[in-house]
């Protein structure tokens, strides 16, 4: 993650924009998936896989145990299906949704589809 962490009276208003989205530019989809799994604390020897679903890589961790799609523009249809796997644990970068009711809206399919699904967006 990019450092977020300043002193007042160095925030300006250059320095508001640049923290629009919050993951260092080299990080790649992998490197998000893995720092996920060390967060929630799951052993990183599992089995994992990836598919692309409408356009969107979609990374699946120890059959379901991690959903991950850090795609630009996630579709909802990509969403749903994602829910559909009834993964334990669901994680969407911040910028693959369009605006707030985007990113709302994928909670809403979650419980739909998923109700125990543990949803982030990092």
């Amino acid at each position: 993650m990019n450092e977020v962490y300043y002193a007042a009276d160095e925030y300006s208003q250059d320095l508001v924009e640049r923290m629009e989205d919050n993951i260092k530019a080299d990080r790649s989809e992998l490197d998000l998936l893995f720092g996920c799994l060390v967060d929630w604390g799951v052993p990183l020897s599992l089995p994992y896989e990836s598919r692309v679903i409408d356009g969107c890589t979609v990374h699946n961790y120890n059959d379901g145990e991690l959903v991950a799609c850090f795609s630009e523009n996630v579709p909802e249809s990509v969403v749903r299906e994602m829910a559909k796997m009834q993964p334990i644990r669901a994680v969407f970068r911040d910028s693959s949704f369009a605006d707030s009711p985007s990113k709302i809206n994928v909670f809403e399919i979650f419980k739909y589809y998923s109700e125990n699904t543990r949803v982030r967006v990092i």
